[in-house]
């Protein structure tokens, strides 16, 4: 990794290993830009690398930078103390592509079985804040148990693509080495090929899925809640 860099680490969620990416931006000097949830309320902030990679490996991210690494910093430097996270408009993949391209936007979400543009934002974001003032108890229960029925919807789709992609990832490998077995390195680089793009969509597959379970466990919670003052 280099100055001005954006990079990401794989993150925890729910006990589960390595389900969705954390990003931020490297400084240069072993400080990286990012939005820390070491407080109660999310905020970006400059850290240690340390305490952005907690002790995991940090990979960079392999895409057009149409700035320099003096401005991507300086960009990254002047939202510090910001909080305003929002896992749906406003996330540390949000923020690090800003820095870096000037758009603000979030391939992990993007990226989901079931799309952005198929989930009431504004009603899933209000129900994930805990608000609940706006509607009667009767339905508030019917707009929780249908945005955790679209999740749930989003997260078996992904789920089952993420099998299939191990499944395909196992059978490249296996012909890799049945190809090696018979001295044909070149069929062996065409799997292994294949195989790393496989890999590659298991990643992408494993970070929606840690989003997904994200935005349930937050719901979950505000609907547990909305009920009990009911």
């Amino acid at each position: 990794m280099a100055k001005g860099d954006q990079i990401y680490v794989l993150r925890d969620l729910a006990g589960v290993p390595g389900l969705y990416q954390h990003h931020g931006i490297d400084c240069g000097d072993d400080t990286i830009i990012h939005y820390s949830k070491a407080k109660e309320i999310a905020e970006i902030a400059r850290t240690s690398y340390a305490a952005f990679s907690w002790g995991s490996s940090v990979y960079p991210v392999r895409q057009s930078i149409i700035y320099s690494p003096d401005t991507v910093i300086e960009r990254a430097a002047s939202r510090l103390g910001e909080r305003q996270y929002d896992l749906l408009q406003n996330n540390c993949e949000h923020f690090a592509n800003w820095c870096t391209t000037g758009r603000s936007e979030s391939r992990q979400l993007a990226s989901f079985g079931l799309r952005l543009d198929q989930l009431n934002l504004p009603e899933l974001r209000r129900l994930a804040e805990g608000d609940r003032h706006s509607t009667t108890p009767e339905q508030a229960r019917a707009n929780f148990q249908k945005a955790l029925g679209d999740i749930a919807t989003a997260y078996n789709t992904t789920l089952a693509d993420q099998q299939a992609a191990y499944k395909t990832a196992d059978e490249w490998r296996r012909v890799a080495q049945r190809a090696l077995n018979l001295n044909r390195e070149d069929l062996a680089r065409a799997a292994l090929h294949r195989k790393v793009a496989a890999d590659q969509r298991i990643e992408a597959l494993t970070a929606q899925l840690g989003e997904l379970v994200e935005l349930e466990l937050n719901l979950q919670r505000n609907r547990a809640f909305a009920e009990r003052q009911g």
